[in-house]
C-alpha cells in the first residue's frame, strides 16, 4: 500500500498507528465513548465502527469457546469492559446459543466487581475492574527485592 500510494515508511507508520482502527472507521475518535455518543445521534460511520468492534469481539468469544469446548465464565475488564454497560450488552447480544445471558439490571453498573449474568445463564458473566497501578507496584517491588 505504501509503495502503491507513494507513502514513506514514517508516514505509513503514523497512518497505521494513529489514524486507523476506530478513528479511521468512525471519523470521530479512537475513544469508544465518543463513538457511542455519535452513533446515538445517528452518525453512520460511528455506528459502523461500533458494529465492527462488537462483531470482532464476538468472533473471538466464539472462536475461543469452540477451541475450548465451551466456556464457564466470560469476564469483562479494563476501561470499556468494566465501564460500559452498552458495550457489554452489545457483545453478549446473540451469544445466548453459548449459554450467555446477562441481566439488564445487574449490567447497569460501572467499575464494580459483580456478576451480571442471569440466574439461569449457563455461562457466568462477570465484571472485574483492573488495577494496573497495583500490578505495576507489585512488579516493581518484586524486581527491587530481586536486585537486593
Amino acid at each position: 500500500l505504501a509503495e502503491q500510494e507513494n507513502i514513506d515508511p514514517k508516514a505509513m507508520s503514523h497512518i497505521l498507528n494513529k489514524e486507523s482502527g476506530l478513528l479511521g472507521i468512525s471519523g470521530v475518535s479512537s475513544d469508544l465513548r465518543d463513538i457511542e455518543e455519535e452513533a446515538s445521534k445517528g452518525n453512520k460511520r460511528a455506528e459502523l465502527a461500533e458494529s465492527m468492534l462488537y462483531y470482532g469481539i464476538k468472533k473471538y468469544v466464539g472462536a475461543y469457546a469452540a477451541a475450548m469446548g465451551g466456556i464457564d465464565v466470560l469476564v469483562f475488564t479494563a476501561g470499556i469492559g468494566e465501564n460500559s454497560a452498552a458495550a457489554r450488552e452489545k457483545v453478549c447480544s446473540g451469544l445466548d446459543f453459548l449459554g450467555i445471558s446477562i441481566d439488564p439490571e445487574k449490567n447497569n453498573v460501572r467499575g464494580k466487581e459483580t456478576l451480571i449474568s442471569t440466574d439461569d445463564s449457563r455461562v457466568k458473566v462477570l465484571i472485574i475492574p483492573t488495577n494496573e497501578e497495583l500490578v505495576i507496584a507489585r512488579d516493581t517491588q518484586s524486581i527491587v527485592e530481586t536486585l537486593k
